[in-house]
């Protein structure tokens, strides 16, 4: 069973969740994930990823009716929780930059699947929370402290407490408020901005996105610059610096 809908058109990939009722995500949905971000890696029609989910909600997390019990095979949870974390990896390494278009609740491992993503737009009738503590589970707090500040992550990791789409905005953590209606509008004209520039570019601009964090300013600011020498090299790069020159719009070939 295909729990994602994907539809590639003008160097955009829309991916969109589509697991009635609550979009929820068994096992099968944590490798089909794994699949299809890493095959936008390899593809050249594709240069932005638009991730979303059918209706009114975005993700309400893992299917709970699924989870491993106690007297599961020795291991099971410990391969539950890797390929859970491996999917989540699959969208942040993806050498595509991925948008987050959260058409309502993302909830607990739909909020991690928000969070990875590297711009996020939120409609104003969504939401994001981790309520693992009521419901026997641990949440994704060191992905929420890549967004929100200590206290906020403490308060939503320990209460469940709900993030408002306006609170999002409010904090910077999502780029835009829409409504739901202008969700996908608004995320297609951000994801096409971003397929018109060089894919060499976007791609090298990414890849340091995913790494500095992780780095000291000093050694994240040295793999900016080796970055920026590599591209340099390019066809693209020249072709961006003549097109300024020029006063025209670039050509980009990808090389």
């Amino acid at each position: 069973m295909n729990m994602l809908r994907l539809d590639v058109s003008d160097h955009v990939a829309v991916v969109t969740i589509d697991n009635p009722p609550v979009n929820a995500q068994p096992p099968e949905f944590m490798t089909e994930i794994m699949e299809k971000f890493d095959s936008f890696s390899d593809r050249d029609d594709v240069r932005a990823v638009i991730l979303t989910g059918t209706g009114k909600m975005f993700s309400a997390g893992a299917e709970l009716k699924k989870r491993p019990g106690p007297d599961a095979p020795p291991g099971t949870m410990w391969g539950r929780m890797r390929l859970a974390r491996e999917a989540m990896y699959s969208i942040m390494e993806c050498k595509k930059p991925v948008i987050a278009a959260i058409n309502g609740p993302a909830i607990g491992a739909g909020f991690g699947l928000a969070a990875v993503c590297d711009i996020l737009v939120a409609s104003d009738n969504s939401y994001l929370s981790l309520p693992e503590i009521d419901v026997g589970l641990m949440g994704g707090a060191r992905h929420a402290m890549r967004l929100f500040p200590h206290s906020l992550v403490s308060l939503m990791v320990l209460t469940g407490y709900r993030v408002p789409a306006e609170e999002l905005y409010r904090l910077g953590i999502t780029v835009a408020c829409p409504t739901l209606e202008g969700l996908m509008p608004y995320c297609m004209d951000l994801a096409h901005n971003i397929a018109a520039k060089s894919p060499i570019a976007i791609g090298l601009a990414k890849d340091a996105l995913v790494t500095v964090g992780n780095l000291s300013i000093r050694d994240g600011y040295r793999y900016e610059q080796s970055n920026t020498v590599r591209l340099s090299k390019t066809e693209d790069a020249v072709e961006a610096r003549t097109a300024v020159l020029e006063k025209r719009a670039p050509v980009f070939k990808g090389r």
